[in-house]
């Protein structure tokens, strides 16, 4: 199968979701903690090894306007590393209003009964699911 890990870079937590090129489809799995702008490497060393992925994407926070902000320079860096580390290729996505549509698709699923106030600690692999889906539906996913 031809997988991709997705990630929301926050400066305490990572979201992370896996997607599907075939059926251009992500599913948000995990949450990874973030101390002191590093990682949990190990973590991560083992979503990698259980899923394979060929490719990386992590969300770029932009401002409204477009403009890159301090959070981008943290999104670059784990981008960087994880090139580093990993050795394939990592795409950075717009992830405006990812969180938004992340909380929305929460409440939704809260609404339906398929989620609890509890499940909300996944919000931020939601929106991981949500940077990845944009990213297998423009196309460059494919």
């Amino acid at each position: 199968m031809s997988c991709a890990l997705g990630f929301d870079v926050g400066s305490k937590v990572i979201g992370v979701a896996v997607g599907n090129r075939v059926t251009a489809s992500a599913r948000p799995i995990t949450t990874i903690i973030m101390r002191d702008d590093d990682p949990d490497w190990a973590a991560l060393d083992a979503l990698r090894s259980e899923w394979l992925p060929d490719t990386l994407v992590v969300g770029l926070p932009l401002t409204l306007e477009g403009e890159e902000q301090a959070a981008s320079k943290r999104a670059r860096r784990f981008a960087e590393r994880l090139h580093q580390r990993y050795h394939v290729p990592v795409m950075l996505v717009d992830e405006r209003h990812s969180s938004r549509e992340a909380a929305q698709r929460f409440a939704h699923a809260r609404a339906a009964g398929l989620k609890r106030r509890r499940d909300a600690a996944q919000i931020d692999a939601e929106a991981a699911a949500v940077i990845l889906e944009r990213w297998l539906h423009e196309g460059t996913g494919a």
